[in-house]
């Protein structure tokens, strides 16, 4: 056993590596982009120096989240003048028929761009015919010639003296070039001088842009883009921080668990409690009275959604209209500090009670029919009529013997617990503002926060890997002839 298991937990790490990567893919072409809220809907007579100053933020944001950098392939090394020139001039609108929208494109293609489009924007600046076009050059260069600082957003490290000493420099020397600039009404004195200091520093700095070397190529071609970086912090367990927030998101995660492990423990184990005996039953009864009485039922039960149901139990039970019995939504009332335990208890357990009984009806359907259909696949095996026969109590043949090995389908579906007690139930904790992992989730996809929702779909898909090897051990608990050879 102890073989198939190490087996199996390797075979969940290129699983795991593939269900990320499909995630990520997903998630980073998805319409939308993350933080785009920060250039603001603006008006016709917002300043320019406003402006500015909204896609300088939207820039540095990019840069932080890696948003900037290619989803999974970096071909950035092969920028030619050619193509640079061709996004300069769309984005001054040098011919004036640009469209606004054009406009908008190459200046977010020249801000990803970054430094890689350094070598190119040197040449603009030094042998562009128009002006503008050298303006703008060294305009970029400003920008892009930037050199990041270590540890600039904060990422927990504490920098060592040289470290500090190192970005002091970088600072001083972001600070002296962000000064390179000239305007299109500048004079050709200006405009000489910021040429030839770009030229002097460039040529000082050229070892950065030396792409050459195959190596480096691929280095840039895997490494350099967003996938890379996020599976880089993600080998450190860390999920990175809330493109809203600007908190770590593994943080807000572990706070949310207690409501979203409140109610789907809850409800788990309240289903199986339910639906195990009940399956029995309808399977010992089979085709009498009760049992399609029963069935009816539980299909009625499970062809009722859970948003309608959430729904219509508010309207019922919680805003007068007959009843007023439970509260509307939250998981604890505001002054459960002033509770005792006993009654912080039944506090919570009034509040969660009617999305408890959405997360379950559902699933007690469901797991009594499996229950059911698991149990009269063996219940006329040859050995239940030896047992039988022996004289044995019917109880001890059903219980003792068929139910144990009809219970196979119902472990299969064990696989599926873990994660659903991580990510609870989105409709419901919306519809009763449970403030837990599904309504986390939720509002996540909302805003687009990336590394929210990646978090919460990679820790689920975690926890299916392990929920489905744990079931396969169950399987030999249950049935002692089913081995790992």
């Amino acid at each position: 056993m102890a073989g198939y298991i190490i087996k199996r937990i390797l075979l969940m790490i290129p699983t795991f590596f593939v269900i990320s990567l499909l995630v990520f893919v997903v998630l980073n072409f998805a319409p939308g982009n993350p933080g785009a809220d920060i250039l603001g809907a603006g008006d016709g007579g917002q300043s320019a120096n406003l402006a500015g100053q909204q896609n300088e933020s939207y820039r540095l944001f990019k840069q932080q989240f890696n948003l900037d950098k290619p989803v999974l392939l970096n071909t950035r090394f092969n920028l030619t003048t050619a193509d640079v020139e061709a996004v300069a001039e769309a984005d001054v609108n040098l011919s004036g028929d640009v469209s606004p929208a054009d406009r908008i494109d190459a200046q977010e293609t020249i801000d990803n761009w970054g430094s890689y489009a350094i070598p190119s924007l040197i040449d603009l600046l030094n042998n562009h015919p128009e002006r503008r076009i050298r303006s703008y050059a060294a305009l970029r260069l400003a920008t892009g010639g930037q050199r990041p600082l270590l540890n600039q957003y904060g990422g927990g490290a504490r920098l060592t003296p040289e470290e500090k000493k190192l970005n002091n420099a970088i600072y001083a020397e972001n600070n002296t070039i962000r000064t390179w600039t000239f305007g299109p009404t500048d004079s050709e004195v200006k405009e000489a001088e910021v040429q030839q200091k770009w030229t002097a520093w460039f040529a000082e700095n050229r070892e950065r842009w030396d792409w050459s070397g195959a190596g480096k190529k691929i280095e840039i071609l895997l490494f350099d883009t967003r996938f890379a970086k996020y599976w880089a912090n993600l080998l450190k367990l860390d999920f990175g921080i809330s493109h809203v927030d600007k908190r770590p998101v593994l943080a807000t995660v572990l706070s949310k668990l207690k409501y979203s492990i409140t109610l789907s423990f809850t409800s788990v184990i309240l289903v199986y409690l339910l639906s195990v005996p009940l399956g029995i039953w309808s399977a010992v009864k089979q085709n009498s009275v009760g049992d399609r009485v029963v069935t009816v039922v539980l299909f009625m039960m499970y062809s009722l959604p859970s948003f309608f149901v959430g729904v219509f139990l508010l309207n019922l039970l919680t805003r007068g209209t007959p009843w007023q019995a439970f509260p509307t939504s939250g998981f604890e009332s505001l002054d459960v500090t002033q509770m005792t335990t006993l009654q912080y208890i039944g506090d919570v357990v009034w509040h969660i009670a009617l999305p408890i009984l959405c997360l379950s009806y559902a699933s007690l359907a469901v797991l009594s029919r499996y229950a059911r259909t698991g149990l009269l696949d063996v219940i006329r095996a040859d050995y239940i009529r030896t047992a039988r026969a022996k004289g044995l109590p019917e109880s001890i043949v059903i219980v003792k013997h068929a139910a144990r090995n009809g219970m196979i389908p119902i472990i299969t579906l064990l696989a599926t617990l873990l994660p659903t007690l991580i990510g609870g139930s989105v409709v419901v904790e919306v519809i009763f503002g449970i403030p837990g992992m599904g309504l986390f989730m939720f509002d996540s996809i909302t805003i687009r926060d990336y590394n929210a929702v990646m978090a919460v779909l990679l820790i689920s898909s975690s926890l299916t890997l392990v929920g489905m090897l744990l079931a396969d051990l169950a399987y030999v608990l249950v049935d002692p002839r089913i081995t790992f050879d």
